[in-house]
């Protein structure tokens, strides 16, 4: 095996692409392209951030990410939610977003939904991994902030949550 060359069927290492991903910011680089045999990925940064991936046939209920074109900025005002509108559910990854367990069940949550710390609110699907991912707090969720297969960034707000 060749010095620089990643074992088939191995996975990405998640901490691995979040630290490439902080270089990316730390060093202003705006796109990184990485390939082992058929699988490639893309990190691109702009003045929204998104990852696009090209990831290898999967066979799984959920539909393949496909990459969409970068969407134009917020205006400033829905860029930054207020403070006092509630607590959120961040991305604890970045991936795709997925409401459902498949795209024939419901939801996990919406709007109105009460939710508990283990609560699994989501899945981010990230290098063909499907991560199911709780609330980790107890309330009523008041917004969804991201839709069905979107891509999502590490510590992005995915849904709204009042407390109490």
């Amino acid at each position: 095996m060749a010095k620089n060359e990643v074992p088939k069927g191995e996975p990405f290492d998640l901490e691995k692409l979040q630290t490439l991903f902080e270089m990316m910011e730390k060093h202003g680089l705006t796109e990184v392209n990485l390939k082992r045999g058929e699988e490639t990925w893309k990190l691109r940064r702009g003045p929204q951030e998104t990852v696009s991936m090209v990831p290898a046939p999967m066979h799984h209920a959920v539909p393949a990410p496909v990459a969409a074109p970068a969407a134009a900025p917020a205006p400033p005002t829905e860029a930054a939610p207020a403070a006092d509108a509630g607590p959120v559910i961040k991305s604890p990854t970045v991936g795709t977003f997925y409401a459902s367990p498949s795209p024939d069940d419901p939801p996990f949550v919406s709007v109105g939904s009460k939710v508990g710390s283990d609560t699994i609110v989501c899945i981010v699907e990230a290098m063909k991994v499907f991560n199911q991912i709780p609330a980790e707090m107890n309330g009523t969720i008041t917004e969804l902030l991201v839709k069905d297969g979107e891509a999502v960034e590490f510590g992005q707000p995915l849904f709204r949550i009042s407390q109490g």
